[in-house]
């Protein structure tokens, strides 16, 4: 093992154990350590505003019992996950977004649930996962509730959604790694849309149909550049007119992966944080890494 660790951020719930085994599964992958991490809210001010006002002592102690369990836990099914990851944890004080945006200074990727409680408590996607999303200083890959005991799709493509030639770089490199890596087939999304306008008035079904020939040669020529540094990966790609993030949704159904950028121009990626990857934050069936 060696580099920058993998750090998910956990709390006692099935969703973050979910989050823990991911985390555990590409800590393999990438041949790194694994940093289970917990932020601890009681060592941090009671109310930020106010920085000399803490919790009970009494509280305190009993969160440390219970955040020993929860780690030990997490790591145990980590260690199940992926035997030959080096697992190491962590009870950092403060609140959950801002622990896990310093954690990522020094991580290969961050990993979170969509939802939680206890130590994450109101780690809903839209508040603590979109803020780590949006701030962190690497990928961060957001996993989905999908039930107890924690699984996670194991087969299926990985999908990528791209915008412009610039954003879909570091978004390309991401999804062809992951799917070598996985033996996974490639999905590659791309959408067009006359923002606030009705195509079907605005243009002839002839004019329509050049727009769509565009756009598929301009994801064409984005694959011409990828698929030979990637041979074995199986590429289909995906061009249609219409909303990016229903695109996107309908082929995450049975994907093991999404990925996206954390900003772009219209497309798939969205204007920002809050439009697209937003979307597929909050709806998505499987994980959905955000690339930065």
């Amino acid at each position: 093992m060696n580099g920058a660790p993998v750090v998910v951020g956990i709390d006692g719930s099935a969703v973050a154990a979910n989050a823990a085994r991911w985390a555990a599964r590409e800590a393999a992958r990438l041949g790194t350590g694994l940093r289970i991490v917990y932020a601890d809210v009681t060592e941090a001010p009671l109310l930020p505003e106010i920085p000399g006002l803490h919790w009970p002592k009494e509280h305190r102690g009993h969160v440390r019992e219970q955040v020993a369990r929860y780690l030990d836990r997490n790591a145990r099914s980590a260690r199940q996950q992926a035997p030959q990851v080096s697992v190491e944890v962590a009870c950092e004080p403060g609140f959950p977004d801002k622990v896990l945006i310093e954690e990522s200074r020094t991580a290969r990727a961050v990993v979170v649930g969509d939802r939680g409680f206890g130590g994450f408590t109101g780690l809903l996607a839209g508040s603590v996962a979109v803020r780590v999303a949006t701030h962190a200083h690497t990928r961060v890959v957001v996993v989905p509730d999908v039930g107890d005991p924690p699984t996670f799709p194991v087969t299926g493509p990985v999908v990528a959604g791209v915008d412009d030639a610039t954003s879909a770089v570091p978004v390309l490199a991401h999804a062809f790694e992951v799917a070598a890596d996985w033996d996974a087939p490639l999905h590659v999304v791309h959408t067009w849309e006359v923002i606030g306008t009705d195509v079907r008035r605005l243009l002839s079904r002839t004019a329509a149909d050049q727009v769509q020939e565009r756009e598929e040669g301009f994801v064409a020529d984005l694959l011409a550049d990828w698929s030979p540094r990637f041979p074995d990966v199986e590429v289909h790609s995906f061009v249609a007119h219409g909303s990016p993030s229903a695109e996107l949704l309908t082929r995450a159904k049975g994907a093991q992966l999404v990925v996206v950028g954390a900003r772009g121009r219209g497309g798939v990626s969205g204007a920002h944080l809050g439009t697209t990857s937003h979307k597929l934050l909050h709806h998505s069936p499987c994980p959905v890494a955000v690339i930065r």
